[in-house]
């Protein structure tokens, strides 16, 4: 047996060992990127739910002012103007006007009832959104690491065998 067939022999099996090493240095690196990507995915719900915290107290924050706004604009004005054209304000015309008034400021606290409500639905839907990616993003780098550390396996196998082989061969074996 020539000293070149040990050192093919040894060369054959080097490399398969380094092959295992570089792909499971590939497969950590892979992960860590999609930890990282997820991470960065998750931050984006924390953030989603403080935008909700701001458009909720702004929600409030506008109710309030509009039923300030209400009571002293638009039912203070309209009792002003017919009391200043002398009319009784405890029935009639100004009290009609008066229950319209208040109608439509209570239908339009409604419609922005509901429009708050659908706000807060499409972030919970975007906070579920986001948590789903991210556990795609991690799962997904998953499988590319368990696929490299599997390609590099089979590189070692690979040559094991070319290395036991090459040992039958060489009649070491």
């Amino acid at each position: 047996m020539s000293i070149f067939g040990f050192l093919s022999l040894g060369a054959t099996i080097l490399g398969g060992v380094q092959q295992k090493s570089a792909a499971n240095r590939a497969a950590g690196a892979a992960q860590r990127a999609a930890d990282f990507n997820a991470d960065l995915i998750e931050r984006d719900i924390d953030l989603l739910g403080r935008q909700r915290d701001i458009i909720n107290a702004n929600y409030l924050v506008a109710q309030d002012r509009a039923r300030d706004a209400f009571e002293t604009e638009v039912q203070g004005g309209a009792r002003s103007g017919y009391a200043y054209g002398g009319f009784d304000l405890s029935s009639g015309t100004p009290m009609d006007v008066l229950r319209e008034n208040a109608r439509e400021f209570e239908y339009s606290q409604k419609v922005e009832r509901f429009n708050n409500a659908v706000t807060n639905m499409q972030i919970n839907d975007a906070q579920e959104e986001a948590e789903l990616n991210a556990e795609l993003a991690r799962m997904q780098g998953g499988a590319q690491a368990a696929g490299l550390r599997a390609q590099g396996t089979g590189s070692l196998i690979n040559s094991l065998g070319s290395a036991a082989k090459m040992s039958y061969e060489m009649g070491i074996i």
